[in-house]
């Protein structure tokens, strides 16, 4: 469903500030692979999605989603092959439009869009049945504004809209990360649950090592730009917290796994 050939991307190159981003990374991803992806700052990893998403052309390369390779695909025509979730719970809906109405928006994509003859019946109870797999309520708030909500239903509503039309490519960056723990752990299990039942391929990137572990069927760690570290089967499934700082130190040095990733 996902082949990455050999992608790399060097930022402000001939400069001072040159950075190479991601170097010669490949993956592939089978149809259904749940991967959890992660790496210590600056390893590749929100640069990965992006190259997937197209936000920037990669230098080189080959990007193939479902077989079609989109590498010069710019980011507008990719868009129909991926429903993506980013950290911030405020990005991915429209604060000022109803619960809704942000569902049509989402329901219609790839077709006309426009609110101009509202929302049907049927379009209404469809979303209602859709907004009751969260079991958060927001079924009952239907006209209630997007805005009026809190982090973690706004943020459960975009995973519910990124997936309404089931993408090839499902792409979560840190999407429970400016969550509390409760509700970072409800959010995970609705991620859980949407992916399962409609058989998505997805690519999580987290810094807790232990939902890392936890969620997926696939774990992959990523340093220097590139993939050092490919765990799945059996052997994720026996992979301890401390298994994964261990390969943070071989990789980077002792000094190199952060606070944040020990407190995670």
């Amino acid at each position: 469903m996902l082949d990455l050939k050999d992608i790399s991307k060097t930022f402000h190159p001939g400069t001072v500030n040159e950075k190479t981003a991601l170097n010669g990374l490949s993956l592939h991803l089978n149809e259904g692979d749940f991967v959890t992806v992660i790496g210590g700052n600056g390893a590749g990893k929100s640069t990965m999605l992006n190259a997937v998403a197209g936000v920037w052309p990669v230098d080189e390369g080959t990007i193939e989603i479902d077989g079609v390779n989109v590498t010069k695909f710019p980011e507008y025509k990719r868009a129909s092959y991926l429903g993506r979730v980013f950290q911030d719970p405020m990005n991915g809906t429209a604060a000022t439009m109803q619960i809704e109405e942000n569902m049509a928006l989402a329901a219609r994509r790839g077709k006309f869009r426009s609110l101009r003859k509202g929302i049907t019946a049927k379009e209404r109870e469809s979303y209602k049945e859709q907004l009751e797999i969260l079991g958060l309520g927001l079924e009952n708030r239907m006209a209630a504004k997007v805005g009026l909500l809190s982090g973690g239903q706004r943020q459960a509503l975009t995973l519910l809209m990124a997936t309404l039309k089931r993408p090839k490519i499902l792409l979560l960056d840190e999407h429970t990360a400016a969550l509390d723990p409760k509700t970072a752990a409800k959010v995970l299990e609705i991620t859980d649950r949407i992916v399962k039942r409609d058989h998505l391929t997805t690519l999580m990137i987290t810094h807790n090592m232990k939902d890392a572990i936890t969620h997926g069927n696939r774990l992959i760690m990523m340093n220097g730009g590139r993939v050092i570290f490919d765990a799945s089967g059996e052997e994720k499934q026996k992979l301890t917290v401390k298994d994964l700082l261990l390969k943070f130190e071989e990789a980077n040095g002792e000094e190199s796994v952060s606070d944040r990733m020990i407190l995670a």
